[in-house]
């Protein structure tokens, strides 16, 4: 395979491997964990060289089991690590009940050694209740911003895909864990290597800081219709120059008096 004989020039090749210790917590989302931990093999398959290693660690020390039912064994519990080494919470559902009184102590005592924290997903909820993202910007998953916003104040909280703010790292779930590491492995290593890890899992579209989750008509705004929803989305990609109700109407199949008595019911 053609790919397989790729080489990358690396910032600096006799940079030391960094280790990240992924904490699991209790039903936490794969999607979020799979994107960070697959974006470091590819990084030292593409580099042919050992750049990133890593553990997998949560509160029992044994197994963490995620949203999907699907069990990992772990390979520490929630031990002092090494001191350039970078925690990685993946959050998931119910992180209330996922961040324990154990958990924050631990996470506080870390922080209070330097180390860089990051939590995926919901873990930002995990990272708030710590204290470690007071005075600092943060994001977190869609559903969760409104009761975030109103539990930890002291946080500015963004609608950003991901955001970096000194040692602390927090992303919006789902796929904007492969924008954060394809961030974070440009910085250690390059942008040649970053967009050839990218290439490896056919993502075209890198997303940065200052980009915001795409939500779909009827999560953004909360209409369900299909018909109603269609007939926002052309209006959205005609703002310069606006389409006239009627047109609207028979685009989607409907009268004029219909979309009016649709859009007033919703409204």
């Amino acid at each position: 395979m053609l790919q397989q004989e790729i080489r990358v020039a690396l910032r600096d090749p006799r940079a030391k491997a960094r280790n990240y210790v992924f904490v699991l917590l209790d039903q936490f989302t794969m999607l979020c964990f799979a994107c960070s931990i697959e974006c470091l093999r590819i990084a030292n398959r593409m580099a042919g060289k050992t750049l990133y290693t890593w553990q997998l660690a949560g509160e029992n020390g044994e197994t963490a089991v995620c949203s999907n039912g699907t069990a990992f064994k772990l390979d520490i519990g929630l031990d002092e690590i090494g001191r350039e080494d970078v925690i990685l919470l993946c959050g998931g559902i119910d992180v209330q009940k996922a961040t324990t009184r154990r958990l924050v102590n631990w996470l506080r005592r870390e922080a209070r050694r330097g180390t860089t924290i990051g939590g995926l997903c919901t873990a930002s909820h995990s990272l708030a209740a710590a204290g470690l993202l007071d005075g600092k910007k943060a994001t977190i998953h869609w559903e969760n911003q409104d009761s975030f916003a109103e539990e930890f104040e002291a946080v500015t909280l963004t609608k950003s895909v991901f955001v970096m703010d000194g040692n602390r790292w927090t992303t919006a779930g789902g796929t904007s864990s492969i924008d954060l590491m394809l961030k974070i492995i440009a910085t250690d290593h390059g942008e040649e290597l970053a967009g050839t890890v990218a290439d490896q899992l056919i993502y075209s579209s890198i997303r940065t800081d200052q980009d915001t989750p795409r939500l779909s008509i009827p999560t953004r705004i909360g209409v369900r219709h299909p018909k109603l929803s269609q007939v926002i989305q052309m209006m959205e990609q005609n703002l310069e120059e606006p389409i006239s109700p009627a047109i609207l109407a028979e685009d989607v199949g409907m009268s004029t008096r219909q979309l009016e008595r649709l859009w007033r019911a919703t409204s």
